[in-house]
């Protein structure tokens, strides 16, 4: 079988299922959804992703402080400005560090680099409140020396501590083109725990010049030993036979024929549907690879060359973006919170935001033959050939 090489399907197709109307602000320009681990391709690092450990909780300033530098993490409503006056921080150079505006609101719990120290354990400067609770001024006492005055218990103290060098996470600096998966990969890490660390919305939008947090992978549980006093000898298990006879066997000779057992053969799988599923089949052809959740999230298809890749169900266009050969990847958003994507196709027939109906042509199959097909319901892939009817 030909292989689509080094699609990135898995953990981008899932940001589709947000906002990806005019209003929700979506660019797939730079759409790179992550199919490491699919095909065989070399990109397997299912194990060097496992889950990280969680994102160390900020002190009640909302900073973070590690040896090498400091971070805040936003709280609802803040922007650059009003963390700056709560940390007595200068607006204007906190959000370039940021490359964000001041005045941007940012999402509650978005990782906010510190361009330089802040002080622990003292208070810090409060923006000006309005008589409606509203920040009025947020840069008031900017470029003000804060008076270093010993804390008083229960007026305004804060307790921080700088956490230890072994904890403290790179810091990528985002670059013109890189998406949320390309950098997940770059560090052998989760796209959803790149999400998590950074406080990033599920269309995982990324700015150039943001800087984020690379998750601190998670230790894995050592195993246990049996742990005996020194000089008694390590204990002996049991063979199974003290505990039940052996069975009666009888054993066939060498020389007589072996059975062997029938085995599917996938070339026969359907090449249509048959069940009562939401969705039809996108190719005609026979099903050469199943779904294997982690290895294989959706199934490859055997198409004719040129014959039509066609939508499996109604829905719209949400995104039309090329895997890293330039190859076309087709997202159709479904109701239901259901997703489709289709990959190994040429001469795409639709545009982005254009509404499918079940059977309307996408594109055709490339000269390999091979059609990859997903589902997936949130953000998780789903087996296909349970949704086919």
């Amino acid at each position: 079988m030909i292989k689509i090489r080094q699609l990135a399907l898995a953990a981008g197709a899932a940001a589709i299922l947000v906002s990806c109307g005019p209003q929700g602000g979506l660019d797939f320009s730079n759409f790179d959804p992550d199919l490491r681990r699919w095909g065989g391709t070399g990109l397997d690092t299912a194990e060097a992703a496992a889950r990280a450990q969680p994102r160390p909780a900020p002190d009640q300033r909302g900073v973070i402080s590690y040896p090498g530098y400091q971070v805040a993490i936003a709280r609802q409503g803040d922007t650059a400005a009003t963390i700056a006056a709560r940390l007595g921080l200068n607006a204007a150079e906190l959000a370039r560090y940021n490359a964000i505006e001041a005045n941007t609101v940012l999402n509650a719990g978005a990782v906010v680099a510190l361009p330089r120290r802040v002080a622990a354990g003292t208070s810090t400067a409060a923006p000006v409140l309005s008589s409606t609770g509203q920040v009025s001024d947020p840069f008031a006492g900017q470029g003000m020396k804060q008076p270093d005055v010993p804390a008083v218990a229960g007026a305004g103290t804060v307790t921080s501590q700088t956490l230890p060098a072994s904890s403290q996470p790179k810091q990528h600096v985002v670059a013109s083109g890189e998406t949320a998966w390309s950098i997940a990969r770059k560090y052998n890490v989760s796209a959803n725990d790149l999400a998590q660390w950074n406080g990033l919305t599920q269309d995982m939008t990324l700015r150039v010049g943001q800087r984020l947090l690379i998750p601190v992978a998670g230790q894995s549980r050592p195993a246990t030993a049996v742990v005996t006093a020194p000089g008694t000898g390590s204990p002996t298990p049991s063979p199974p036979s003290a505990a039940a006879p052996l069975p009666n066997e009888q054993t066939a000779p060498a020389a007589s024929a072996v059975n062997k057992p029938s085995s599917p053969d996938l070339g026969k799988t359907r090449t249509a549907a048959s069940g009562n599923g939401k969705f039809r089949m996108p190719a005609n052809g026979a099903i050469i690879r199943t779904y294997q959740k982690g290895k294989n999230d959706g199934i490859d298809i055997s198409a004719a060359p040129g014959s039509t890749v066609s939508a499996a169900g109604s829905g719209t266009v949400a995104a039309i973006t090329r895997d890293t050969d330039q190859v076309p990847i087709v997202v159709v958003r479904h109701d239901g919170n259901l997703m489709t994507v289709y990959a190994g196709l040429e001469d795409v027939t639709v545009t982005k935001g254009q509404s499918v109906s079940a059977g309307t042509a996408l594109g055709k199959t490339r000269s390999q033959g091979v059609v990859h097909f997903e589902v997936r319901n949130g953000f998780d892939s789903v087996d296909p050939e349970k949704y086919l009817n």
